[in-house]
């Protein structure tokens, strides 16, 4: 943490290389629990394969940091990249924010902000993110016991981010990327969610309103895929090797030199 990055970050760079691109990554957990250090694996991986810098977010949980402390602390990150790019040896031109779960969603948000305040973002990395507090109102199907993400934990999350109930109106800036009704001129994006997680109808919703907005979207929709399965079965399920494999796939594509 330094004057101009109030927020502690973990770094990560492949030894004997100058980082050329980089990734801001927002950690999952609901916005309520998780930490930077659980990506370690992840944040390592996409910067010893692409050579790049990741900057990791330690950003403030919710309940005791309600909206809009965490956005706060990631789009803050986001401007100390940008604005010491030259120092950490970084092309501004290629910076990427991703993010899984509800760090995807804080991510989307970031994107947006980012978007509106004019700093360059070259490319959005959407894991199962985290977008609609709506959803949180809606009456849960009989089969809704859904595996590690549940309605009644995703209620608890929005709350406790929100600072009051979910709502169906709820007019405060970013306060969920779904919200948000013009997504022209957003960076191109890939999202990823499987077939049975909770986010499912949100992410694909969303990943068609950038594409009808003329945004890039790859979305890759995962049969049999439930919640953060990729974290935790990646090199033991042959299909989450691949989800994760494709999502820095797309992350390589994206960062490439022009």
């Amino acid at each position: 943490m330094t004057d101009d990055l109030p927020v502690e970050v973990l770094t990560y760079q492949a030894s004997g290389q100058a980082p050329r691109a980089a990734l801001l990554w927002i950690h999952g957990g609901g916005t309520v629990m998780g930490a930077a250090r659980q990506e370690n694996t992840w944040c390592s991986r996409v910067a010893d394969e692409l050579g790049a810098l990741v900057v990791s977010v330690d950003y403030r949980l919710a309940p005791e940091n309600p909206y809009p402390a965490a956005l706060d602390d990631c789009f803050g990150a986001l401007r100390w990249l940008q604005a010491n790019a030259a120092a950490l040896g970084i092309d501004p031109a290629r910076i990427a924010v991703g993010g899984e779960s509800a760090g995807g969603g804080l991510a989307a948000a970031v994107v947006q902000r980012a978007h509106d305040s004019g700093v360059p973002v070259r490319f959005q990395l959407l894991l199962y993110p985290m977008l609609d507090d709506r959803t949180a109102l809606r009456v849960d199907p009989p089969n809704s016991a859904i595996y590690t993400w549940t309605p009644d934990s995703n209620r608890f999350a929005w709350t406790s981010y929100l600072g009051r109930p979910p709502q169906d109106r709820d007019d405060r800036p970013y306060i969920a990327a779904a919200r948000r009704r013009n997504l022209d001129g957003l960076p191109p994006a890939w999202i990823g969610v499987g077939d049975i997680d909770l986010f499912h109808d949100e992410d694909v919703d969303y990943a068609r309103r950038l594409s009808e907005a003329g945004v890039a979207c790859e979305l890759r929709l995962e049969s049999g895929m439930y919640h953060g399965a990729d974290a935790l079965l990646d090199g033991k399920a042959p299909s989450m090797t691949a989800f994760r494999t494709a999502a820095l796939d797309a992350l390589r594509t994206a960062l490439a030199k022009p």
